[in-house]
């Protein structure tokens, strides 16, 4: 048991960066894992069983991230709890985290397959999906939604692991479940016939591995980290704690994905190569966000640590070094992206209208994409020092609000009517969210320090 202490972290003490590096390539690994494995969903149902299967499992993503979003938000505010307390070392007070955690991801797990199965044909209807595939996609909603339990126990135990330090273990079983679901997609899809049912049975069950995997690793552990099955229970005040940092960070995410809706029909109108290549070159931005976004789960983890042991002092180092981090990040990739952006464009089409449109695309994100992630990290920041409804609203209103009135009003100036007005949204808004959450957390920062110099 005493090993299990190896995978944890202190990031009270020592060097911030190098710390930030070992706990961020786990966490990077594993985003790009699955989106690798989620590929190979695509791949599998694209190949094997036809254009109306893969056009009903592709329906289907807006809606479970839709849907799916405001839990996984409350898995930050799990995340955020659990590290202030272990930080602040009140063992008991983590110990009734992770159980009231652990509870709750049970609880929302069962609401949203409840939802989900109940509601599937629906919500679908709602978002217009077309006749000719919205029996398979709701057949694959319902198959995909008896899995969501287990989703949720993996998001919540691997935030847990996470508030300590342990991105390794989280990893290894991601990795373990996306190699199940991969070769239970190619039996079940290839031999046993089963269309999307197969594909979305194959998720299910993989997700439910990684569950097992994640309360199996923490029913064997030795600190306050344990979780004990019979101890599981909400606790009240916990539970306030983390509504109170995860609802807004859900809501901000169920948002997000509404703009994107808005932002999507703006490119809809531009015809079907345009929307071909703008989906292509957003698969490929993809990468290079879960990339950045792995700084933006340090910093939470990094800031609510020191902020739970008391150490104020490490905390501007702490999202300085963040920030350089996600900037070389985001540099490197992104422009990495565009200098092979035909080559990567040409593995999702090979006609060179589509490969142009997508590079028009990456041209106007990927090069200042580290934009993103230098808000993303601020963002971190404020909630790791308990800050959660200031970044929700300064997000929405810049990163949502903002890109919707650009779109309708300098978007509809007939000389400015174009798709690279579209995309230049993206940046702009990007800076202007950046800059007010920097403002935030400088207002926020003085508070804290004017509290702590009262303690001294």
């Amino acid at each position: 048991m005493a090993d299990s202490k190896k995978y944890e972290m202190d990031m009270c003490s020592g060097p911030i960066l190098g710390k930030i590096l070992i706990f961020t390539l786990p966490l990077m690994c594993s985003s790009i894992l699955q989106l690798l494995f989620n590929a190979a969903d695509i791949v599998v149902v694209g190949r094997f069983a036809g254009d109306d299967s893969l056009a009903a499992v592709g329906s289907t993503s807006a809606l479970i991230n839709l849907l799916t979003n405001l839990f996984v938000g409350l898995s930050v505010g799990a995340s955020v709890v659990a590290a202030r307390y272990y930080g602040a070392k009140q063992g008991r007070e983590l110990s009734k985290t992770v159980h009231t955690a652990m509870s709750l991801s049970v609880a929302s797990g069962l609401i949203l397959t409840i939802l989900g199965i109940s509601a599937a044909r629906v919500l679908l209807e709602l978002m217009s999906t077309p006749d000719g595939v919205i029996e398979k996609a709701s057949l694959y909603l319902r198959i995909y939604f008896l899995g969501m339990t287990s989703t949720m126990i993996y998001n919540f135990g691997s935030a847990l692991l996470r508030a300590v330090g342990d991105t390794r273990r989280p990893l290894y079983y991601l990795f373990t479940a996306g190699v199940v679901n991969v070769l239970l997609n190619l039996l079940f899809v290839i031999k046993f016939n089963m269309d999307v049912a197969g594909v979305a049975l194959a998720t299910a069950i993989s997700q439910t591995i990684s569950a097992v995997l994640t309360v199996r690793c923490l029913m064997r552990e030795s600190g306050d980290i344990k979780l004990i099955l019979k101890e599981l229970k909400i606790d009240p005040a916990k539970l306030t704690m983390i509504l109170r940092v995860g609802l807004p960070a859900g809501f901000q995410g169920v948002v997000f994905s509404l703009s994107n809706v808005v932002i999507q029909s703006s490119v809809n109108i531009f015809g079907k190569t345009v929307v071909a290549g703008n989906s292509a070159a957003a698969n490929i931005e993809g990468f290079v966000y879960v990339a950045m976004n792995s700084f933006y789960q340090a910093t939470i983890s990094f800031v609510s640590q020191n902020f739970g042991a008391g150490e104020y002092k490490r905390i501007n180092p702490i999202v300085l070094r963040g920030e350089l981090c996600v900037f070389v990040t985001g540099l490197l990739l992104g422009n990495l992206a565009v200098f092979f952006g035909e080559q990567l464009l040409g593995i999702y089409s090979d006609s060179p209208d589509v490969i142009a449109a997508g590079m028009v695309r990456m041209k106007y994100i990927c090069t200042v994409y580290f934009l993103c992630g230098m808000m993303d990290v601020m963002v971190g920041a404020l909630r790791g020092i308990g800050y959660s409804v200031m970044p929700m609203i300064v997000s929405l209103i810049g990163a949502c609000a903002l890109r919707i009135l650009w779109v309708k009003t300098v978007f509809e100036i007939p000389e400015y009517h174009t798709i690279e007005t579209v995309y230049f949204s993206y940046p702009v808004t990007w800076f202007i969210t950046f800059a007010a959450h920097v403002i935030c957390f400088i207002v926020a920062r003085r508070k804290i320090r004017a509290v702590y110099e009262k303690k001294l």
